[in-house]
């Protein structure tokens, strides 16, 4: 009979991957707590909105102290044309697993035409591939002769087409939707589909930016995601920014998480943000809950605080020059 120290451990490894079986299956696109400045990672149409070139990394490590437990690192770029209609983005995710590791790679194209004087309606196409490659060496089995996991390691690739709109207020609000892959279902053979079933994920986000006073603003926002054959999952936040530097929120997973919220642009072309997640499921007794940090670079951005893309200028009542006001996503 096993001690109580070592029979919790169990619990938290079974546990991890009678989860990780539910991630799965319901979570085909890694999950972000900070979506907010992470568009461009799930939405193809919003790589060409941004005024300057931006870089984006991110490390997310989920369930903190259960073994096997979901990490994942994403590098990007978002590139417009200095035409202002176009863009490329670059998006390389690494998710691990469990003893799987999944890689995704996709370039990204976006037009955007103009609808009004302040709103644009963005397209956007990406193309690319996954990669997918299961370790059982890394899993301790009930049955190690298992026939499904006697070959010890298993690679595949398949490749990824998706598409999304974004509209958006050039200050003040912004909406869009996406499919990150359009070629699901009969890409994986049968030994695959044991352990990954590639159903299509659509993805709706939105926001509005309340201007509070002349240095705060707050800004709700949402992500949905729908995977196909599963529930919805639903994601709001609220944040609010002080005199263009400074922003704290919170935001909710339904059924799942709360989560708090801290930003700061630490100069011209540098952010830095960081959430932590805990569970409000049954996960949160085992779990030390979930970090997410995110840095993005903007290159050949313009004044202090001039916000994570687009930005409006507007007189400064006591000096009168110009100065940038955020967009704020």
């Amino acid at each position: 009979m096993p001690d109580k120290t070592g029979f919790s451990t169990y619990r938290s490894v079974l546990l991890v991957l009678l989860l990780a079986v539910g991630f799965t299956y319901a979570q085909k696109e890694p999950q972000y707590t900070q979506y907010m400045y992470n568009i461009g990672s799930f939405n193809p149409a919003y790589v060409g909105t941004v005024e300057s070139p931006e870089i984006i990394g991110l490390y997310r490590a989920q369930w903190v102290d259960i073994p096997g437990a979901p990490t994942t690192i994403r590098a990007g770029a978002n590139i417009p044309f200095s035409n202002e209609k176009m863009g490329l983005g670059i998006n390389i995710v690494n998710d691990e697993l469990g003893p799987s590791t999944q890689t995704y790679f996709d370039i990204a194209y976006s037009y955007q035409i103009q609808l009004s004087d302040d709103t644009k309606l963005s397209f956007g196409l990406n193309a690319g591939g996954s990669s997918l490659n299961i370790d059982y060496s890394k899993g301790t089995f009930v049955d190690p002769a298992d026939q499904s996991i006697l070959g010890g390691k298993y690679n595949s690739f398949y490749p990824t087409i998706g598409a999304g709109l974004f509209m958006y207020h050039e200050t003040d609000w912004y909406l869009g939707a996406s499919v990150p892959n359009f070629l699901t279902d009969e890409l994986y053979n049968d030994e695959v589909a044991t352990i990954v079933e590639d159903n299509m994920q659509l993805n709706v986000i939105g926001g509005y930016v309340f201007e509070l006073s002349e240095r705060t603003k707050f800004k709700p926002a949402f992500l949905m995601n729908y995977l196909q054959g599963s529930p919805v999952t639903v994601n709001l936040s609220a944040n609010f920014q002080f005199i263009d530097a400074l922003t704290i929120g919170v935001s909710y997973r339904f059924d799942n998480a709360v989560s708090g919220l801290a930003g700061f642009q630490i100069s011209n072309g540098m952010f830095i943000g960081y959430s932590y997640d805990y569970n409000t499921n049954g996960l949160g007794e085992y779990s030390g809950g979930s970090h997410e940090a995110i840095l993005k670079f903007y290159i050949g951005r313009g004044g202090f605080g001039s916000g994570n893309s687009k930005s409006k200028n507007k007189k400064s009542k006591n000096k009168g020059k110009q100065i940038d006001s955020p967009r704020f996503f």
